[in-house]
């Protein structure tokens, strides 16, 4: 064996010889300095797993989880949930003939027809949904002009080159600028409740506080001025290319609802991560002192004004109707998460208790020589 070529002074950081004195063989060490720090001699805890502590804690997680998983799977269940889709691909579908039109300029009206066999009770969230979507796509997600979007009055009429090709229309800056606010969904949606008698009536749908909080106060704001006269306002900008209006006419009845603070279009500006996703539209709420369901079962009628093309990305259109519980909307994925989590550490706890009882004692019993 090769003995060790340094010395306790060595480790310290002192070298003998000429290397000390500074002569011409010397040469900084790259060992690091002796201290217990960069030595790694801190003292540390190490955790020494036996049956003793391994089993027990694969006992808890599975008496914890299967439980909490229980109840997230049944909250879930509870939760009521309709949807259709109205893109109109069959033939015999009531909207098909809007859905043949892949222009933005065309507005069509169609109606569906549908029954809920359960009562929906509480307040009831109505959604739009789009599949094959991708909100995601990086250039898309970057083509916004988020200075424009907070109100600032220069970015108005310069907005940021990241629109482009969205940018500038008809030798004016358009406001809001980037492909996101271009490809803003603009179907309309009415529902009908159909009495057994034939009569209809139309279900008051609450266009307001379908947006977050910080968007609506914080990241969305009219640029500085007359905001009773949002015309004075955007007076040097244009409207996006697929738009059918400009910005401050998306709401010109409700001024805190109206241009860039539109909840409609904060809504459809928080891109989704995934192509399928759902984007909350209206809110039903329930009246207080009536007793009766928000939405009883029975007849409905979906009326569509049918303006947002689709059949260009083979995309599809739906309308959800559903309603939320503690823990959100519904989602049984994460209920069947915690089950099978809790159900595989329970049996991977019987398995190791028995194999431990097995097996355990053999070391203990062994004769070990001296």
């Amino acid at each position: 064996m090769m003995a060790s070529s340094y010395t306790a002074k060595e480790e310290d950081g002192h070298h003998s010889g000429s290397a000390a004195a500074g002569g011409p063989g010397s040469s900084k060490s790259k060992k690091p300095d002796n201290t217990a720090f960069k030595q790694q001699r801190l003292p540390a805890w190490q955790p020494i797993l036996t049956a003793g502590t391994v089993l027990p804690a694969f006992f808890v997680i599975g008496l914890i989880f299967i439980p909490i998983g229980i109840g997230l799977f049944v909250t879930s269940n509870n939760i009521r949930e309709f949807e259709i889709d109205y893109t109109g691909v069959d033939t015999n579908s009531p909207c098909n003939r809007c859905s043949q039109t892949y222009s933005w300029n065309i507005s069509c009206t169609c109606s569906v027809p549908f029954s809920l066999e359960q009562p929906f009770e509480s307040n009831v969230f109505m959604y739009y949904g789009l599949s094959n979507f991708y909100q995601n796509h990086r250039r898309y997600v970057k083509s916004r002009d988020d200075s424009q979007l907070n109100g600032d009055k220069s970015s108005l009429t310069n907005p940021s080159k990241e629109c482009e090709p969205y940018r500038i229309s008809e030798k004016k800056p358009i406001a809001p600028c980037g492909a996101i606010a271009n490809s803003l969904f603009n179907d309309t949606l009415e529902l009908y409740y159909i009495y057994p008698n034939g009569s209809r009536t139309l279900i008051p749908l609450v266009k307001k506080g379908i947006a977050w909080w910080t968007d609506k106060h914080v990241k969305f704001r009219n640029p500085p001025g007359n905001n009773d006269n949002l015309t004075i306002t955007f007076q040097d900008t244009t409207k996006p290319v697929n738009w059918h209006k400009p910005v401050y006419e998306l709401d010109p009845n409700d001024p805190d609802n109206n241009g860039f603070i539109n909840e409609d279009f904060i809504v459809w500006m928080r891109t989704a991560a995934l192509p399928t996703f759902r984007k909350l539209y209206r809110i039903i709420q329930k009246n207080k002192d009536n007793m009766t369901p928000t939405l009883p079962r029975g007849n409905y009628s979906l009326e569509i004004a049918y303006n947002y093309p689709v059949r260009s990305f083979d995309g599809r259109k739906r309308m959800i109707l559903s309603t939320i519980s503690w823990m959100g909307g519904k989602n049984p994925f994460l209920g069947i998460a915690y089950i099978t989590v809790g159900s595989v550490c329970f049996f991977l706890g019987v398995v190791l208790l028995i194999i431990h009882h097995k097996y355990g004692n053999r070391n203990n019993n062994a004769d070990i020589p001296n």
